[in-house]
C-alpha cells in the first residue's frame, strides 16, 4: 500500500474530489469539515471522516494532522477562515499545505503565511490535483476520456539512466510512452533503446487505473 497519509480540510465539491480521488489510487485520506452533513455524505468515500472546526489549534492538534504527510485545505468561501487555519497548520509543523484558492490576491497572502502549493479551483480540477500530490514529478494530467488518460511526468530519480527497454513500462503497468521532450524538444515515438536523462518529460498515455498503479510505484517522498 502507498505510504503517504492525507487530510483534507473542507468536504465542498474541490475537497470532495481531491479526497474521492486520492481514496481511489488506494491512499488513506482524513477529511476534515465544520458541517456534519458534509461529513455524513463523506464518511463512506474516505478512510476517516471528522466534524471539527479547522480555526480551532486544540482540534487539529488532537486529530493529528502534524502526522499527514500533505494536509489539503479547500475551505469554501470563508477566506479567513483558510488563512486561519493555513497558519495553524504551519504552526504544528504540517510538512507539506496545499491551499485553495478564491483570487490572486488571497493566493498571495497564502503563499506569503507558508502554503508550499496554492491551486486555484477554476484552474484546478480536484481529479488533476490529487495526481499531483500523488508524485511531485507529475507536471500535467489530461483527461481524454472516461477511462483513458495522459500525464506528463518528469523523469523520477528511478528511472534516469535507463532505457524504455529497461523500465518495461508497456509490460509492467500497461502504459505507453508516446514521447519524451528533452531541453525543450519533443521525441515523438521514442525507441525502446532512447536512454532516460535528467530533466527529461514522459508522455504518457494508459488506463486511469494503470496510470494510478505507476504513479505509485515511481512517486518520491
Amino acid at each position: 500500500m502507498p505510504k503517504k497519509q492525507f487530510a483534507v480540510i473542507g468536504m465542498g465539491r474541490f475537497g470532495s474530489s481531491i479526497a474521492t480521488s486520492l481514496t481511489n489510487m488506494g491512499y488513506e485520506v482524513l477529511a476534515i469539515d465544520s458541517s456534519e452533513q458534509r461529513i455524513q455524505e463523506a464518511i463512506n468515500m474516505v478512510t476517516h471522516a471528522v466534524s471539527a472546526d479547522s480555526t480551532d489549534e486544540e482540534a487539529l492538534r488532537s486529530l493529528g494532522v502534524r502526522n499527514f504527510d500533505v494536509v489539503v485545505v479547500a475551505i469554501g468561501e470563508d477566506i479567513q477562515a483558510s488563512i486561519l487555519t493555513t497558519l495553524i497548520l504551519k504552526d504544528l509543523g504540517v510538512k507539506m499545505i496545499v491551499v485553495k484558492a478564491q483570487n490572486e490576491l488571497h493566493g498571495k497572502v497564502l503563499t506569503k503565511i507558508g502554503a508550499d502549493k496554492v491551486v486555484y479551483p477554476e484552474r484546478d480540477m480536484g481529479q488533476r490535483v490529487a495526481h499531483h500530490l500523488i508524485s511531485p514529478n507529475i507536471l500535467d494530467y489530461i483527461e481524454i476520456s472516461e477511462d483513458y488518460s495522459i500525464i506528463e511526468v518528469k523523469a523520477p530519480e528511478a528511472m534516469i539512466g535507463k532505457s524504455l527497454k529497461m523500465l518495461d513500462i508497456r509490460a509492467k503497468f500497461k502504459c505507453n510512452v508516446m514521447a519524451i521532450k528533452t531541453n525543450g524538444k519533443m521525441n515523438i515515438a521514442p525507441y525502446a533503446e532512447d536512454l532516460i536523462r535528467p530533466e527529461d518529460i514522459l508522455v504518457i498515455v494508459g488506463k486511469n487505473s494503470d496510470l494510478s498503479n505507476l504513479e505509485i510505484a515511481y512517486s518520491e517522498g
